[in-house]
């Protein structure tokens, strides 16, 4: 399971504050928690609603920041396709993941060949223009067309993340039954594709999140799932990943979880 980590992102008035002030110290300490707690990736956003040009200058210097940190390759997130653009050319780290690209027009234009410039995944959001569809269906088609236009720019479908999509169940409780069904058509539908679920938007609004987080996570897992965008310092959280690895036969001899045990790791 591959694990991204959520932490760094100026939606949280905290991180807004840091890339507002350049807080290295903080930023870099937030980095090297997430890695320590076993994120493969770390998902960076600057976006703090000061435009492009702003958003293009924090960006780079969160990614100098974490960059002198730690190694870990970067999951580079914006709304804004000409920001992403720009960090990617900035970027000199191991290759990167592009947070995100959906059925709109013009992430499609702007984004997918971004991919293959440099050599980078893309997280592919199950969405168009009309916005999140409330249905299995809707979703799919959403798919179905970037995966369209990423076979005609030549990239495989390997790089793909395709993000099913998971809204606050504490405004609609069917919405966790339409991320996991459309969850497993698309591992149905797009074997070669991967898979990747941005994991705390289900908790919103509800108390005990890590509750319902660890919940969903464990279901989408036995469904396939191949990645997740979540706190890694959720620890009770990253010992269900490890359990569940066990228990889904992906982890040969308990070897992963006897090294994390051994570690401290595991929390029951």
């Amino acid at each position: 399971m591959l694990i991204i980590g959520e932490k760094i992102n100026a939606t949280s008035k905290r991180v807004a504050e840091a890339i507002r002030h350049r807080d290295t110290a903080l930023l870099q300490e937030m980095a090297c928690q997430q890695v320590e707690a076993g994120a493969h990736y770390l998902d960076v956003n600057a976006g703090r609603g000061q435009g492009t040009a702003q958003e293009v200058e924090d960006l780079k210097w969160v990614i100098d920041t974490v960059g002198a940190a730690t190694d870990v390759p970067l999951s580079i997130d914006s709304s804004d396709p000409e920001a992403i653009k720009a960090a990617l050319a900035h970027y000199r780290g191991h290759a990167a993941i592009i947070n995100s690209v959906n059925a709109e027009e013009e992430r499609l234009t702007v984004l997918l060949p971004l991919t293959l410039e440099h050599q980078a995944d893309v997280i592919a959001l199950a969405m168009d223009d009309s916005g999140v569809p409330s249905e299995v269906e809707g979703r799919l088609r959403a798919c179905d067309r970037i995966l369209e236009r990423a076979v005609t720019y030549g990239i495989p479908l390997e790089r793909i993340l395709l993000d099913p999509l998971v809204l606050p169940l504490s405004v609609d409780t069917d919405q966790g039954m339409v991320t996991l069904r459309t969850l497993e058509q698309i591992k149905s539908r797009y074997p070669q594709a991967k898979t990747t679920l941005g994991l705390s938007n289900a908790s919103y609004g509800l108390p005990m999140r890590g509750v319902i987080n660890r919940a969903l996570l464990l279901i989408a897992m036995y469904l396939g799932l191949d990645s997740v965008i979540l706190d890694p310092l959720d620890t009770k959280l990253m010992a269900h990943i490890k359990a569940a690895q066990v228990v889904l036969g992906r982890d040969t001899f308990c070897k992963n979880y006897l090294k994390d045990y051994r570690k401290g790791r595991l929390m029951e």
